[in-house]
């Protein structure tokens, strides 16, 4: 592969666009699993916010997880 082939903005552009879609999904489900087992556990506000802190403890770490492996493939590939 070609510099230009692993600067191609689009190629950025969805990988960081996947990031963030990834980030939301992990955020609401905690968010809608806490509420919903709240729901059916009748503890209202405590599961919803406990879940949802630890979603998105989870997705932060999924994105620098996945970001580090990103950048050791391009580091990787760039040297002789």
């Amino acid at each position: 592969m070609t510099t230009r082939e692993n600067n191609n903005p689009l190629q950025n552009y969805a990988r960081y666009t996947s990031i963030g879609i990834q980030m939301l999904v992990i955020i609401l489900l905690g968010v809608f699993g806490g509420y919903k087992l709240d729901q059916y556990l009748g503890t209202l506000p405590l599961l919803t916010l406990i879940l949802s802190f630890a979603g998105v403890t989870l997705a932060i770490y999924h994105a620098i997880k996945d970001l580090l492996k990103n950048d050791t493939k391009k580091s990787g590939k760039n040297k002789p």
